[in-house]
């Protein structure tokens, strides 16, 4: 049995308060999903989450995501090894938006660059515009062969 959401809370107290989890999910049915070790609390990764990747989340507390690039469901981890399980789920005060607390197994990475954080680069400003630097650019698993199709 899939678990299923209710409508969002009309009330905004209501929407606010424990009770009934009642996600607002955007137009195109998604809800952004804000993702940090449990550990340490680095930030890994930001994705997004339809109904049935959310419920598989909580039903099985192995995080599943919905990918918007190829239009379906992953659960991450899958293919690399680097499931996470989730440790705590948070929500705000809108609903809109859900946090996850998840330890990552395997090689510890989150990104499918291979490296522990999608956030592995930083921005900053040379002569009037924005470059990239890497931050961290240490790989624990190698792409290439994890994800060879």
């Amino acid at each position: 049995m899939t678990l299923t959401f209710p409508a969002p809370a009309a009330d905004k107290h209501e929407l606010e308060a424990a009770g009934d989890f009642t996600p607002r999910f955007d137009a195109t049915g998604l809800v952004t999903a804000v993702v940090t070790d449990a550990g340490d609390g680095e930030l890994l990764m930001v994705a997004h989450m339809n109904a049935q990747a959310l419920a598989l989340t909580i039903e099985t507390g192995i995080a599943h995501y919905y990918s918007r690039s190829r239009s379906k469901i992953w659960k991450k981890g899958e293919t690399s090894g680097n499931l996470q399980t989730v440790v705590e789920l948070r929500t705000d005060c809108d609903q809109d938006a859900v946090w996850l607390k998840v330890r990552v197994a395997g090689d510890d990475a989150s990104c499918h660059t291979g490296r522990r954080s999608c956030f592995y680069r930083t921005v900053r400003q040379v002569e009037n515009k924005a470059v990239m630097d890497i931050a961290d650019d240490t790989l624990h698993f190698d792409p290439e062969s994890v994800y060879a199709s």
